[in-house]
């Protein structure tokens, strides 16, 4: 077993999108996969690194064809157990060939660029997302931004130093990973170097999840009343460019050049 199967054992993955600060992420990208479906029609979606179904089984209830891709066996088991019309398979993101080219409306891609380490390995998850979603097809990307680790792990939970002195950061002030730390982060430049060599093209980028990660408490303590302002708040900022990269997530939404 990997060390990420470990994590995700044990890690409460349904739990997390539940909580007032998932909330915020599930209901933003939600609204935006919405926007790049097919009208018409039910849409092919392909949802890779699926966890244990959150927007796999949302969309498949709303009536799409909907196939989910998970590495972790305990994800995949929840994913199945909830009894939707979802397809499901244990499999990664550098790996699509059960698909075949050209399948799929839409593919959401949005765990796998966490535990992805290397620029080679984001760009080839981002080729088979690209290879598997029809011409003119959308890829929707999730990455774990830097900024956000250093500020909360670094200097919020007080590991700034020690991060230093063990080369975790670097002197720009950039995470360095290992495997073994489970997660990357990444800064703006970096996501457009991924789609640059994957030959993607960005329609717009956006802030997932905003601010709601640094302020927890305050989400939670909030009457639903606030919360659905906070809510709309988010939404009206959350492509502004000050902003995107700022939150622990950015969601990249990108379109397959059309031949």
């Amino acid at each position: 077993m990997t060390e990420l199967e470990k994590y995700y054992n044990k890690f409460n993955e349904e739990k997390r999108l539940l909580s007032r600060h998932g909330q915020v992420e599930f209901i933003t990208s939600m609204q935006y996969i919405h926007r790049y479906l097919p009208e018409g029609r039910a849409a092919k979606i392909l949802d890779v690194g699926a966890g244990t179904g959150r927007y796999s089984v949302a969309l498949a209830q709303e009536g799409h064809d909907v196939t989910a891709v998970e590495l972790v066996k305990y994800n995949l088991g929840i994913l199945k157990q909830k009894g939707s019309t979802v397809k499901a398979y244990q499999g990664n993101a550098l790996n699509l060939s059960r698909f075949e080219a050209e399948s799929f409306d839409l593919v959401l891609l949005f765990g796998p660029m966490y535990h992805l380490y290397t620029k080679e390995d984001k760009v080839k998850a981002l080729s088979e997302a690209k290879r598997v979603v029809k011409q003119g097809g959308v890829v929707l990307v999730a990455y774990t931004m830097n900024e956000y680790s250093i500020l909360t792990y670094g200097f919020k939970q007080g590991h700034i130093k020690e991060c230093l002195e063990q080369g975790k950061i670097d002197e720009h002030f950039r995470v360095q990973p290992e495997p073994e730390d489970l997660y990357d982060y990444v800064r703006m430049e970096d996501i457009a170097s991924y789609n640059e060599a994957a030959g993607m093209e960005r329609i717009r980028i956006i802030s997932a999840d905003g601010p709601s990660d640094y302020m927890r408490p305050v989400l939670n303590e909030m009457d639903e009343e606030t919360f659905e302002l906070f809510i709309k708040y988010h939404l009206s900022i959350c492509e502004r460019p000050e902003l995107v990269g700022a939150g622990s997530h950015t969601v990249d939404i990108l379109r397959k050049p059309a031949l």
